[in-house]
């Protein structure tokens, strides 16, 4: 690992597609070492945007291992389960790198300066990368991490520690609100422009989302942690108004990054599990987040696993509400809270107590796209009621489209089974439940985790 917890923060003022190192023991004004947090902020909130939730391998992975985007290449490859240690760099520069040593040094630097909404902020942003991060690797560097020289080769935090830190985190950014301090972010927080009262949201409904990532965790039961998560969403998102959102311009150098995730050089286009999914429900939302195939103004898309390469044209490619050169980059939504409430309510109370939950969550979505109530209520006159049976498979599905490109589903898959997935043609593995550890951190910080296969589960992924 070496140096990469103690990067100075000249990577949170340049260009949140790279940064680089530089030793200088001379003072130099273009390096500056210490600077406002309103420069820290917004290069680290971009990056989250550019880089965790869109940008590099992993996101694009994710949502391979979910058959909802497939590449247009024969296998083996990504969407076949194919994958190196080297593949994950990358991804590790940009969560440790790019995001939570900079998340950390403004988190330091705003509590001696006294300014605790930018704390607030910090910690809540470092929760969710950290949460982000642990999901996908297991045990991680977090409580080692970030000492400079002091500790170039931190030990592994096991995943069940970094939990409780998450939360301790969030449950700190609360309490810095709470000081209600003069100094508000502004144009430099693109998420909410200093509204405290969002942010503060915003931490409670991902309180919520942790808790319930441990309803089969060692140690945990489900109705324990569905009550957790419920007291927390009455403190959580409550309308789309609340979404957290990187919002894009769309001009030249500021489109959203899922739509240049589209561009014809990476061969990316939608699967034909997730296509084909719209037509099976009757989903009015097909038309608002795929796009026909050029060729043949059909909604197709791509088998993954296929021996053959077809033309990128005559595939489905994502649609205008979510990859659009102006579409926001959504990171936690008002949807998903209700989505967390309905299954939370379903694990204490039942199906019936869940069903208006489960109904506001699938129209608040709708709604967010446009689409009248009258279609939604008919949409889910078609769906049916929710029984002790099927409430857990239609709320997590209805959640997969809402949370339409979130890491959150892979998640979700793996703690509750549903959507229901089959490995993919051509397939090299069972389907993945985690990604492996990068070849750079082997190398420079060797830890005994680093061993782990593709189809081993982490810690709260229990059989």
């Amino acid at each position: 690992m070496k140096n990469k917890y103690i990067t100075l923060i000249t990577c949170a003022l340049v260009s949140f597609t790279g940064c680089k190192k530089y030793i200088d023991v001379n003072h130099d004004p273009n390096r500056p070492i210490d600077v406002k947090e309103s420069l820290i902020l917004a290069p680290v909130e971009a990056a989250i945007s550019q880089n965790i939730t869109a940008g590099g391998n992993l996101p694009i992975v994710l949502q391979q291992y979910l058959q909802v985007i497939a590449l247009n290449q024969v296998p083996p490859n990504f969407g076949t389960y194919l994958m190196y240690h080297q593949d994950m760099d990358t991804d590790w520069y940009n969560f440790y790198t790019q995001v939570m040593n900079n998340l950390v040094l403004l988190n330091k630097k705003a509590e001696a300066d006294g300014n605790a909404n930018y704390a607030a902020i910090s910690k809540i942003l470092l929760a969710y990368t950290l949460g982000s991060a642990t999901d996908v690797w297991g045990d991680v560097p977090f409580s080692k991490g970030f000492q400079g020289i002091a500790n170039v080769t931190p030990t592994y935090d096991s995943q069940e520690s970094v939990y409780g830190q998450i939360q301790t985190l969030l449950d700190n950014a609360i309490a810095d609100i709470a000081k209600n301090s003069i100094t508000v972010p502004s144009g430099d927080d693109f998420y909410y422009t200093g509204d405290m009262g969002k942010w503060k949201k915003a931490a409670y409904t991902l309180k919520a989302r942790y808790y319930m990532h441990l309803t089969k965790a060692p140690g945990h039961t489900a109705a324990a942690q569905a009550q957790l998560a419920l007291t927390a969403l009455q403190n959580g998102m409550a309308s789309n108004d609340d979404d957290m959102k990187m919002p894009f311009a769309g001009g030249a150098g500021a489109e959203n990054p899922w739509q240049q995730n589209f561009l014809p050089g990476s061969t990316l286009v939608l699967a034909s599990t997730f296509v084909d999914g719209f037509e099976a429900r009757k989903d009015p939302r097909k038309s608002k987040m795929v796009a026909p195939a050029i060729e043949t103004g059909l909604y197709t898309g791509r088998v993954i696993g296929s021996d053959d390469i077809g033309s990128l044209e005559s595939y489905s490619l994502g649609g205008i509400f979510y990859a659009s050169t102006s579409s926001n980059n959504y990171i936690v939504t008002y949807s998903e809270a209700l989505f967390l409430k309905a299954e939370a309510t379903f694990i204490i109370s039942g199906a019936t107590a869940a069903q208006p939950v489960y109904m506001l969550a699938v129209k608040s979505h709708m709604s967010k796209l446009g689409i009248a109530d009258a279609v939604a209520d008919n949409y889910l006159t078609s769906r049916g009621t929710l029984t002790s049976a099927n409430a857990m498979k239609l709320i997590i599905e209805e959640k997969v489209v809402a949370n339409f490109l979130s890491m959150e589903n892979y998640t979700d898959w793996r703690r509750t089974g549903f959507p229901a997935l089959t490995k993919v043609k051509n397939a090299l593995s069972d389907i993945p439940r985690r990604v492996l550890y990068p070849q750079s951190e082997m190398t420079s910080n060797p830890q005994p985790q680093q061993n782990a296969k593709l189809t081993d589960r982490v810690w709260w992924d229990a059989q």
